[in-house]
């Protein structure tokens, strides 16, 4: 029987997690056995610069936070090795780099993920993943309304020369 201290550190430790968990945007489960230390330090690297946080917890100790918060689709894929990847404003962030990494990778595997509450199994994780960002998005959004305008543009210049012209 594990003593009361071990208890209460325990308890802490999930409830850490259940606030982290609450207050994410996203996050993503994975299966990180058999890479190595140069490639997760190269992914730590990649989820820090994206403001993600990423660490291993015990799936005892997961599963009983989820649990808490009212998440239990994740009990089947708590078991084996299990890395999180917590962004708490980038929906998309964590299954873009960790599916990135996961296609270089025949044992890194993504197992499920969660976005603004809502569970996503590994393939909605997989397809997530192929999303841009924010910032991608909203260039690419840019760059098709200012096309027309350009377009616009050059038709009144044409115009306002041809008219000239004239005159």
């Amino acid at each position: 029987m594990p003593s009361a201290s071990v208890l209460a550190t325990k308890a802490a430790r999930v409830a850490e997690l259940e606030e982290k968990l609450k207050g994410a945007a996203s996050f993503v489960l994975v299966e990180y056995k058999g890479i190595t230390v140069a490639d997760d330090t190269a992914l730590r690297r990649n989820l820090r610069e994206a403001n993600v946080e990423y660490f291993v917890e015990k799936n005892t100790m997961l599963k009983r936070a989820l649990n808490n918060i009212g998440m239990n689709q994740f009990d089947e894929v708590l078991n084996g090795t299990t890395a999180i990847a917590i962004s708490t404003d980038d929906q998309t962030a964590p299954a873009r780099i960790l599916g990135e990494f996961a296609e270089k990778s025949e044992t890194f595997k993504l197992k499920a993920g969660c976005v603004e509450g809502e569970f996503f199994d590994a393939a909605k994780v997989v397809a997530l993943s192929k999303i841009p960002s924010k910032d991608v998005l909203l260039a690419q959004l840019v760059g098709s309304l200012q096309g027309p305008i350009q377009k616009l543009a050059a038709l009144l210049q044409a115009i306002v020369d041809k008219n000239g012209e004239a005159a």
